[in-house]
């Protein structure tokens, strides 16, 4: 049994898992169990276009594998794995690992879904840090291949391997990184997207003809200052910040003037309406 703390039930339990989805209120865990019925309905539909009955069978066995619960150490102790996808503050992180450690199973693996906060710190605030790592999951999870499997100097071998296998039992694609900041994608990804910011502040190029470039030269999707505004300017700067506290003298993690004051005045981007861009 997986316990899913606000994450990836549909995943899990599409492909065998028995899930139980822990989040802070009864409104809450309605809303987002509405939501995965919702996104398994629209998987269905494709997946099942010539046989609806199909599709209807598949969401309604999907969603029977999922479970509700406001009380994460009530069914903690008969869980297999626990994966957090909560606040990124590691004080709260922390917290909840330590509560849940005193009634977890001692053979039950502990996974932060963290994107920028060092696994070791989290895990060191319980007694297995063997069976501790970190399964950095992409949005969106249904669609995104990947998965980032951190192994700290503690996680032991047989936990590592347990989860690779259940990334792939999901029909993912782990890799594995050390626990080092940002781990892989976001290591590379966010000072690329920071040093465009800078280049923008420097008067080099004007924020559309960078992300011109980007996307007709480098052949990228979108680019870095739509990326940003996509993923939120408030994320990029606790990622940053975090970051700078580690090693205030590297170059990469230095702050930026532009996304600071943006940020101040609550111009977030696409969920506010207006970042680097405005989408009013």
């Amino acid at each position: 049994m997986c316990l899913s703390i606000a994450f990836f039930p549909a995943v899990a339990a599409a492909t065998g898992h028995t899930v139980v989805l822990v989040d802070q209120t009864e409104d809450i865990l309605a809303k987002s169990r509405q939501g995965i019925e919702d996104s398994l309905r629209k998987v269905a539909k494709k997946k099942f276009a010539e046989n609806p009955k199909a599709g209807d069978e598949f969401v309604e066995k999907t969603l029977s594998s999922i479970s509700t619960s406001t009380d994460a150490a009530a069914v903690v102790h008969s869980t297999d794995l626990v994966v957090e996808a909560i606040v990124e503050n590691l004080a709260v992180k922390n917290e909840l690992f330590k509560r849940l450690d005193k009634f977890a199973a001692e053979h039950t693996i502990f996974a932060s879904n963290t994107s920028s906060l060092q696994i070791t710190s989290i895990a060191n605030a319980t007694t297995r840090q063997d069976r501790f790592a970190g399964l950095h999951f992409f949005n969106p999870v249904p669609l995104m291949k990947l998965v980032e499997v951190i192994k700290t100097p503690m996680t032991s071998q047989k936990t590592f391997e347990s989860l690779v296998d259940f990334s792939k039992a999901l029909g993912k694609h782990p890799v594995s990184c050390k626990d080092t900041p940002g781990f892989i994608v976001n290591r590379l990804l966010v000072p690329y997207l920071m040093e465009a910011v800078r280049l923008h502040e420097r008067g080099d190029a004007s924020k559309e003809d960078i992300d011109t470039a980007m996307k007709l030269g480098a052949g990228y999707p979108m680019g870095p200052f739509e990326l940003l505004d996509y993923v939120g300017l408030d994320t990029t700067k606790f990622i940053m910040d975090g970051w700078h506290e580690l090693d205030v003298k590297d170059p990469m993690f230095q702050p930026s003037p532009a996304l600071n004051k943006l940020v101040a005045e609550k111009k977030l981007g696409r969920k506010t309406g207006e970042g680097f861009y405005k989408y009013k």
